[in-house]
């Protein structure tokens, strides 16, 4: 196993960045995200009770206290609102330009993302961003 940090991962994560056993129902009672996440929906809870929809999902609503949850499908397409781009001086295991975006989900929702396929430079606020739910390589 190759010491952290040295030589290059091999496109993997280490296994302390995976969300094992978090992701696993035993453990948690969002478990029903990562579920969707491994089917590429990205999803969040929305409250039955006064209609707030936090990201990310809660158990409680941060809004009314209820626990009267459901499961709702996110837009797959949102708009950049602010973004960082890295062209030199990328972290190890990533490749020039590293882009992050915060995307408007509309309706409040906003998200953090990792934007990919999108050559330096080329980014605007406001442009419209197709959202991909990727899957990550397990050891």
């Amino acid at each position: 196993m190759p010491i952290p940090g040295i030589p290059v991962l091999d496109g993997k994560y280490f296994a302390t960045m995976d969300f094992y056993p978090i992701e696993a129902p035993e453990f948690n009672r969002i478990s029903k995200f990562y579920e969707n996440l491994a089917q590429k929906k990205l999803t969040t809870t929305k409250c039955k009770h006064c209609g707030a929809t936090p990201f990310p999902p809660r158990v409680v609503c941060p809004e009314c206290n209820s626990d009267e949850l459901e499961w709702v499908e996110l837009a797959d397409k949102g708009k950049v609102l602010q973004f960082s781009e890295e062209v030199a001086g990328v972290p190890l295991g990533f490749e020039a330009p590293l882009i992050h975006a915060i995307v408007d989900l509309g309706h409040g929702l906003r998200l953090l993302s990792r934007v990919v396929n999108c050559p330096a430079g080329q980014l605007k606020e406001g442009d419209e961003l197709q959202l991909f739910v990727f899957t990550i390589p397990r050891w």
